[in-house]
């Protein structure tokens, strides 16, 4: 205990004296950041509810503590004070009082509503900046917008005497809760409590599921062929139609992984000589000529040039790339795959 105090005295008397709510506003803030950028965390579902709990009350309720230093009253007198009002001047003896600020509720309402106003008005100043609107300038901006409000925030608090400074009544919020909660009047206000209870603990189990468990989209893997234009872009066009045995050709294969899960392919390059019956292509012969092999993980793409070099002789030779999730079967074709990609050359003898 004493070794705990030691160390919150090394502290700058500064940051020792800062408003609790405006302490928790910080916290939050380095929170988010590392639930963004940290290596780890950045890949959970937990920056979700952070970074909104963050961009949609933290801007907004430092804004309105720098605004609005001074502990808020309510608008109209007691009933006490209005029944015992002594009178100046046709004045009720507490209208002197300063109102300038603003109560708890108020502060909540005002820092949603001043947070959506506030975020977009940052990411547009960001749109005719080099940076432009991406998460890093975002989370930036909005981070510095935070802290610099709150450090005018505290020290406008600390210029006004400390009976005049807004505070967060926790020990009070806590005591009346616990005393609606564990010290009802009647059975119906137990059994309305529980009822309270049992909705607040299924809305945040909901929320922290659906983010957790978020549904999936439509699975399925994705295979093509590609060739290099002059400019070294890769298109689906100006693929070889004509070759000489023995000639080769560039041709650059494509496979996408849209499974939700990292996937082991497998490409097995056939080529085939086929005769056509009625609507019906029937393969002739078949001939592998090579297998290529990756590791992929969800919504990744690879891209790998190679040498197309025919074997079989004459018109109409088609070469297939067949694409194979997880295993191959002993004997690849067409009808064994899902997805699979062709090409017509017509190969001369040398």
């Amino acid at each position: 205990m004493e070794s705990h105090r030691s160390l919150w005295l090394l502290l700058p008397r500064q940051i020792r004296a800062c408003p609790a709510d405006l302490a928790a506003m910080v916290a939050l803030t380095v929170v988010v950041n590392v639930a963004v950028f940290a290596p780890v965390v950045r890949e959970t579902p937990l920056r979700i509810p952070l970074g909104l709990a963050f961009v949609l009350f933290v801007p907004g309720y430092v804004f309105v503590a720098a605004l609005f230093p001074e502990a808020g009253e309510s608008p109209a007198a007691p009933d006490e004070e209005l029944e015992g009002e002594s009178h100046v001047n046709d004045e009720p003896f507490w209208s002197g009082v300063d109102r300038s600020g603003i109560d708890g509720i108020e502060r909540v309402a005002l820092a949603f509503g001043l947070s959506i106003a506030i975020v977009p008005l940052i990411g547009l100043a960001l749109n005719f900046t080099p940076w432009g609107i991406r998460l890093v300038p975002i989370m930036v901006a909005v981070s510095g917008f935070t802290l610099i409000a709150t450090a005018v925030a505290a020290v406008r608090r600390w210029q006004l005497p400390p009976e005049e400074r807004f505070a967060v009544p926790y020990r009070e919020w806590y005591a009346a809760g616990r005393g609606e909660l564990l010290e009802p009047d009647t059975r119906a206000d137990a059994a309305l409590n529980v009822l309270l209870v049992a909705a607040i603990v299924l809305a945040v189990g909901s929320v922290a599921y659906a983010v957790a468990v978020p549904p999936q989209g439509e699975q399925f893997s994705a295979v093509y062929i590609l060739t290099e234009d002059d400019d070294g872009d890769l298109v689906a066009a100006d693929y070889p139609d004509e070759l000489v045995a023995g000639e080769a050709a560039e041709i650059v294969l494509g496979v996408d992984n849209h499974e939700h899960r990292t996937v082991d392919y497998t490409v097995v390059m056939v080529e085939q000589e086929v005769e056509t019956a009625g609507n019906e292509t029937v393969v002739t012969e078949q001939n592998e000529l090579e297998r290529f092999e990756t590791r992929l993980s969800h919504n990744d793409s690879w891209h790998h040039p190679h040498e197309l070099e025919p074997t079989m002789t004459g018109d109409d030779i088609r070469i297939v790339w067949l694409l194979y999730p997880d295993e191959v079967p002993e004997e690849p074709s067409t009808e064994n795959t899902e997805y699979s990609v062709h090409l017509w050359v017509d190969v001369e003898d040398e």
